[in-house]
């Protein structure tokens, strides 16, 4: 913990450090040698000022002072932590994170209001973005590919508060997920020839329950050979795939001008000649025009959408519709929905703070204007174990998918075995 004394030097020192340097020029120089010439002077104003510290309090407040120039201040310390998934700054003195699930205060501290909102303008600048009292809410995102969501007063009581949800330190695998038993062998093979297969799916779940990261490990199984478009709100998708454009919408400038959607990129993206469209998150009346793609001639799409269970995400679906005053019957909608989407997955973030998927659904069809649905998977949750962990199964439904016949088409046989197998999680 740091005492006010040693904060007011620091505040002191980097006042000093910004009268000699020029941002303008350093932002058009290489990182690694700006950094250096950072640090050399640093150590000289350290010297010339006399600073009665220590080598490591030096040492310290050398790399506070060039978080501040280069990095985002108090929080750059917390993003170089791997264990770390999401970043919650309430206002300049508490900073909330996320470990394994649990959430606990730090004793990271910005100096006032000015110096969060500084860190702030950083991020969303880097992206094309701004944060006024015109405009005070914004998402933007970091290098990389973490998601950023401030908000400053007067919306925001107690000054400006920011999340980070965190994208993690290295690419997510569909065997690391089936390792930390977020979703069986079984199970992740059968979602794997679907997409192989072109079959759309959804993905459903709440805020915080791994969609994004899952919707990067399905679009991982599309073939090289096939030409994708990702759309989204702010860009969180990290394909490996080379033949990849991604697009990201536009917040309105500050005459309320300007601002491109998600419906507008997805009508645009139609003439890209894609394979597939992925949509990073579904939210509106772009709904409408997704299902139209699927339909005709883009099979094998995905998104993600907030739900709680399957079929909540389906009702989400047809209200999501209504929004683009297309005037459809019920029944329309409904029919539209039954035939572009053949998979719907569920996943859901656990009390001990694991993700699994805990409901895997097929689409069958319509019957009697209601949307049809079987399950093919479930996790059903047994309780609490002596660790603290969720001790359940992945239980097959017994139900044989109607969609095996797409995937013998696509010259896909799957074992019989695979719909039999309870996965037991301890």
């Amino acid at each position: 913990m740091e005492t006010p004394d040693f904060e007011k030097l620091k505040t002191g020192l980097h006042s000093t450090l910004l009268s000699r340097i020029d941002l303008e020029k350093l932002s058009s120089v290489d990182d690694g040698r700006a950094r250096r010439a950072v640090a050399s002077l640093i150590q000289d104003i350290i010297g010339s000022q006399k600073v009665p510290l220590n080598a490591s309090e030096k040492g310290r407040v050398e790399n506070d002072l060039l978080d501040e120039v280069f990095g985002l201040g108090p929080l750059e310390p917390l993003l170089k932590d791997p264990s770390i998934s999401d970043i919650l700054v309430n206002n300049r003195n508490v900073v909330y994170v996320e470990r394994r699930g649990i959430l606990e205060r730090t004793s990271a501290k910005f100096r006032d209001d000015g110096h969060l909102m500084q860190v702030i303008d950083r991020i969303v600048s880097r992206v094309g973005r701004r944060v006024d009292e015109s405009s005070p809410m914004v998402d933007a995102r970091l290098p990389d590919g973490s998601r950023v969501n401030a908000i400053i007063p007067p919306l925001a009581l107690d000054g400006p508060c920011m999340s980070i949800r965190r994208f993690g330190s290295g690419p997510v695998s569909s065997d690391t997920l089936v390792k930390l038993k977020s979703i069986s062998a079984e199970m992740m093979q059968i979602l794997a020839a679907a997409v192989k297969a072109r079959i759309s799916i959804l993905i459903s779940g709440g805020t915080g329950a791994g969609k994004t990261t899952f919707l990067n490990i399905l679009s991982s199984f599309i073939p090289e050979t096939e030409r994708i478009v990702t759309i989204e709100d702010a860009a969180e998708l990290q394909l490996k795939h080379e033949d990849v454009v991604r697009l990201e919408t536009r917040p309105p400038n500050v005459e309320g001008l300007g601002g491109v959607r998600q419906r507008q990129l997805l009508i645009n993206s139609l003439r890209m000649r894609p394979d597939r469209i992925i949509i990073g998150e579904v939210r509106g009346d772009e709904a409408f025009d997704m299902l139209q793609a699927m339909n005709t001639g883009h099979e094998g799409s995905m998104t993600t959408i907030h739900a709680n269970t399957s079929r909540d995400a389906l009702s989400r679906l047809e209200s999501m519709v209504a929004m683009a005053n297309v005037n459809m019957p019920e029944r329309s909608v409904r029919q539209q929905i039954g035939s572009a989407i053949s998979v719907v997955v569920q996943v859901s973030r656990m009390s001990d703070g694991s993700r699994k998927v805990i409901n895997i659904s097929e689409i069958t069809g319509l019957e009697e204007n209601i949307i049809s649905m079987q399950d093919i998977f479930n996790f059903v949750r047994k309780g609490i174990g002596p660790d603290g962990r969720v001790v359940g199964s992945f239980q097959p439904s017994g139900i044989r998918p109607k969609f095996l016949d797409r995937l013998l088409v696509a010259g896909i046989m799957l074992p019989a075995e695979l719909f039999e197998r309870t996965v037991e999680v301890n």
